[in-house]
């Protein structure tokens, strides 16, 4: 069985402080604000490429020399993790729900790059 991809992507990267990501992201790059939790320490912003945004996470420690998790929208996030389970691909967990909001599943590529599937629940609340 093929994953069934939505069309969306969100890249998501780790910031050291949300407020000053958002400006900077804002004024130099023209993107613009969709939504931010303060409770998860995320925001999300979109870009001119239609269907991709930036997902900003506040951390600790930002690591350096990359760190963007290619995130990509499925319609069925259980299909898509038992697509990966028959596949042995290894996963970092189980899929996370963040109630009215998403469901996301993290796994790895050979080389241990993170990758991410998301659900968006938002809308079957």
């Amino acid at each position: 069985m093929a994953i069934d991809f939505d069309g969306g992507l969100t890249c998501s990267m780790g910031v050291s402080d949300l407020g000053k990501a958002i400006d900077w992201y804002e004024e130099v790059l023209g993107f613009s604000l969709l939504y931010r939790v303060d409770d998860i320490a995320w925001a999300e912003l979109s870009t001119s490429v239609e269907k991709v945004n930036l997902g900003l996470s506040q951390v600790e420690e930002v690591k350096q020399g990359g760190g963007v998790t290619p995130t990509f929208g499925t319609r069925d996030i259980e299909a898509a993790k038992a697509d990966l389970d028959s596949k042995n691909v290894r996963q970092d967990g189980p899929i996370q729900t963040i109630p009215e909001m998403v469901k996301l599943l993290t796994f790895f590529d050979p080389d241990g790059n993170a990758l991410m599937f998301y659900e968006d629940i938002a809308e079957t609340a």
